[in-house]
Parts: structure tokens; C-alpha cells; sequence
């Protein structure tokens, strides 16, 4: 196996890791989305912008090492944010 394969056999095992760790923020997202109705919760919000926080530095140390390229990062952390932004919104609106 030539070492280019094995970098793209780790940048694409990379890649299909923070797809995955997206997908759990996103999860928590979505629960949140739907439980608006129950009541606004500080502790939900401050475990969301820590997984975050934590998921950044993840696709930060994958773009340094090489392993995802930078856009490709930008993407998955941009698309949470915008999910996230979509949550801070609607919270904002349901809590008088």
C-alpha cells in the first residue's frame, strides 16, 4: 500500500468521524428544536456551545495535520452553526 493511499484511507476515516460528531450535535440540536414548547433550559444551551467549542478544535486539528482540507472543515462547522443559530432564534422568540 503507497503512502498515498494510506493518507487517503486517514483523511477519509477522518472525515467520516466529524461527520459523525456532527451528526450527534446535530442530534442534540434537533431535541432541543423540538422540546421548545417544554421550556428554555441554560444547561442544554451551555452543553451545546461546549460540543461545539470541542468539535471546532477537532476539524481544526484535522485541517492542520492534512487530513481535511480546510474548506471541507469550514463547511461541517458552518453548517452547525447555522443550525445552532436557527435554535438561539427560535429559544429567543418562545421565552417571553
Amino acid at each position: 500500500m503507497s503512502s498515498s493511499n494510506v493518507l487517503q484511507q486517514l483523511s477519509d476515516r477522518a472525515l467520516t468521524l466529524l461527520e459523525a460528531d456532527a451528526h450527534q450535535i446535530e442530534k442534540l440540536i434537533q431535541v432541543q428544536m423540538e422540546n421548545l414548547a417544554t421550556r428554555y433550559c441554560p444547561l442544554y444551551e451551555e452543553v451545546l456551545d461546549t460540543q461545539m467549542y470541542g468539535f471546532s478544535r477537532q476539524v481544526d486539528f484535522a485541517v492542520r495535520a492534512g487530513l481535511v482540507e480546510e474548506s471541507v472543515g469550514k463547511q461541517l462547522v458552518s453548517k452547525l452553526e447555522r443550525n445552532l443559530a436557527t435554535l438561539y432564534e427560535a429559544l429567543n422568540k418562545a421565552t417571553p
